[in-house]
């Protein structure tokens, strides 16, 4: 059996205050401060209906085993407890095992303990604050919408984009100083309905058409990089980053954080409508560029970046390949069908938002995109929830590639975990502007 080791260390929390109460918790607990060494069965983390999920679970080599104790929660979807217990480490070594008959992702979070008692929902402060987790998944090509797509989604948005069609783009184009050699940098504004798309581009400088690369941003407000175009143009690439707000690309502040919950019971007031656009406005900019290949338009994204990249992909077939690394927005109304929802979090105690929800979900524009796609889930994402990443890439009717990273929370909280993501990105990325064609691995998505 192919197996991988990863550590997962114990932490405590940032707070100094809370970190001095953990710590004289933590004092009297064996093995604390030391790696447990956790080998699941299988690598890619990913297993058959009913068959047996987990791990092996050691101290490390030389580490005391005396009264090694370890609470542990098995959650489905992050949501319903399906088994609690205890690992006793006295011997150096356990196993954690579980089977269910049902599509689902596993969530353990394993805590510290003095006993062996099984830990209640909630686990107290302290275990709380110094928690291993590990992720699994059963038959995930299978996860479905816990939710029905509306009735009139297609005409909802082909009526906004047809809006859109109609206002001249009026690219606003300002040469940029930038100290990349061979490159040239532009900030850009373009007209959209109702706010404006903006952000930086840069192209390599010199004569030529280029294949075309749009990055949109992760959630928050905060000026972009120039380095995130200019690195990619001196690869070869004309590449526009979009701001995710009508701010010019060099702007940090000018809009609320609290931006998702603006209208969020109203389809025609939700933030994201114009957001949404935006996304689109910037692909039939990149596509109507003299430069342009006239061949490849790659929509790439982490996070709310890989959500913008979803939905522009499936409001604009322009696009020919998506890359996103879990991109957020997907199955909103999970928190009512058991399943942890993810960014935005829409709440789920407000019908109309729940039902708003539904026309910005990623899981609903997954059917329409025309586009290859490659989507990483970190399997132990709180942020973005895998089982949503993979619900929407099963909507994807065409070629869909899974990159499944069994040890990885979001990618800001582990960015050491998301190799597998890198690595095949820049391998897609390396094939497509060289001209050539790559063709997803569908070996997780459409299994023999």
């Amino acid at each position: 059996m192919n197996r991988r080791v990863f550590s997962v260390r114990l932490r405590g929390s940032s707070a100094a205050g809370l970190a001095v109460a953990i710590g004289l918790f933590l004092a009297a607990l064996p093995a604390i401060g030391q790696d447990l060494v956790c080998t699941p069965f299988h690598a890619n983390g990913i297993y058959a209906l009913g068959e047996t999920a987990g791990w092996t679970v050691a101290l490390p080599k030389g580490a005391t085993a005396a009264r090694a104790q370890y609470n542990y929660i098995i959650r489905k979807n992050n949501a319903d407890n399906i088994a609690t217990g205890f690992l006793d480490l006295s011997s150096g070594s356990t196993t954690l095992t579980t089977a269910i008959d049902e599509p689902a992702m596993l969530y353990v979070e394993i805590a510290a303990s003095t006993s062996p008692a099984p830990p209640a929902e909630s686990a107290g402060a302290a275990a709380k604050a110094v928690p291993i987790h590990l992720g699994a998944a059963v038959v995930p090509w299978r996860l479905q919408p816990s939710v029905a797509r509306p009735g009139d989604f297609d005409e909802f948005w082909d009526a906004k984009l047809k809006a859109l069609a109609a206002i001249p783009i009026n690219p606003e184009i300002t040469p940029t100083a930038t100290d990349k050699p061979g490159v040239q940098l532009y900030t850009i504004k373009l007209a959209s309905v109702g706010s404006h798309a903006q952000g930086y581009l840069a192209k390599p400088a010199k004569e030529g058409k280029f294949p075309a690369l749009v990055i949109y941003e992760w959630a928050g407000v905060h000026a972009l990089q120039p380095g995130t175009v200019t690195d990619r143009a001196a690869e070869g690439w004309l590449t526009f980053n979009v701001d995710s707000h009508d701010l010019a690309p060099s702007e940090a502040t000018g809009v609320t954080p609290e931006y998702p919950a603006i209208g969020n019971g109203d389809r025609e007031r939700s933030y994201f409508l114009n957001m949404y656009l935006r996304d689109s406005r910037a692909i039939d900019y990149i596509a109507s560029r003299p430069d342009w290949d006239g061949k490849t338009i790659v929509a790439m994204g982490t996070s709310m970046g890989g959500q913008q990249s979803l939905v522009a992909a499936g409001l604009n077939p322009k696009v020919t390949a998506v890359m996103v690394n879990e991109p957020a927005g997907a199955d909103s109304n999970g928190d009512l069908h058991g399943r942890k929802p993810g960014y935005p979090k829409w709440p789920s105690d407000n019908r109309q938002a729940m039902q708003t929800a539904l026309y910005f979900d990623t899981v609903n524009f997954a059917s329409r995109i025309k586009a290859p796609v490659v989507a990483a889930m970190g399997f132990i994402d709180i942020i973005v929830p895998p089982v949503g990443v993979w619900i929407a890439l099963n909507q994807v009717p065409g070629p869909k590639e899974a990159i499944p990273m069994v040890d990885s929370n979001h990618n800001n909280l582990t960015p050491d975990k998301i190799g597998a993501y890198e690595a095949r990105s820049k391998e897609v990325l390396g094939i497509l502007v060289r001209g050539g064609e790559f063709k997803p691995n569908q070996e997780l998505t459409r299994p023999k």
